[in-house]
C-alpha cells in the first residue's frame, strides 16, 4: 500500500494566519458549523456550488459529529470514526489521523499567510491504499479535500 495525496484548491481567508490557525487547533471552534448550515446565506452559497442532495447528506453528517479539543468524532454507517489531532506546527499547519477508518486516513490543514490581514489556507487528504482501491477512493477523496477547505474557508 501506499500513501495517496488529495490536495484542495488553494483558499483565500480574510484573516491573519494567527487568528485561523487557533480557531482550527481547538476543534470545539468548529462546532459553529452546525449552526452556519441554518444560515440562510451559507445554504445560498452552497446551492450554487453543490447538488441539493449532497447538500441534505452533509446536513445529516453534520448531525452526528461530535467536536472536542483535540478531535472530530462522526457516526457513520461504517462505524465510529474519529479524526485526532497528531501533531500542531504553529501558526503553519495541523495535522489529523484516522481512528476506526476502513482504511488510513490523514488530514492537513496548511496555512500561509498572505498579505495584511489575509491567509491562504489548502487542505490535504492522504489515504494509505492499495492500486486497485486508488481507483475506487480517488474522486470521493479529491471531493472530500475541495469541500473541506470549502467550508473551513467560510467559518468566521
Amino acid at each position: 500500500m501506499s500513501l495517496s495525496k488529495f490536495e484542495s484548491e488553494v483558499k483565500y481567508i480574510a484573516q491573519d494566519v494567527d487568528t485561523v490557525y487557533s480557531r482550527f487547533a481547538d476543534l470545539r471552534n468548529l462546532s459553529v458549523l452546525k449552526e452556519r448550515m441554518s444560515d440562510p446565506a451559507v445554504r445560498e452559497k452552497l446551492q450554487s456550488q453543490l447538488p441539493a442532495d449532497k447538500i441534505e447528506e452533509a446536513e445529516r453528517q453534520l448531525q452526528n459529529v461530535e467536536f472536542e479539543e483535540d478531535s472530530i468524532s462522526l457516526a457513520s454507517p461504517m462505524g465510529n470514526v474519529k479524526l485526532a489531532i497528531v501533531e500542531r506546527e504553529a501558526p503553519k499547519c495541523i495535522k489529523f489521523q484516522s481512528e476506526g477508518s476502513p482504511i488510513p486516513l490523514y488530514v492537513w490543514i496548511q496555512l500561509l499567510p498572505h498579505g495584511e490581514g489575509e491567509c491562504k489556507m489548502r487542505v490535504t487528504i492522504g489515504a494509505e491504499v492499495n492500486f486497485f482501491m486508488k481507483g475506487m477512493v480517488s474522486k470521493p477523496l479529491q471531493q472530500a479535500a475541495d469541500g473541506l477547505a470549502n467550508i473551513l474557508s467560510t467559518i468566521r
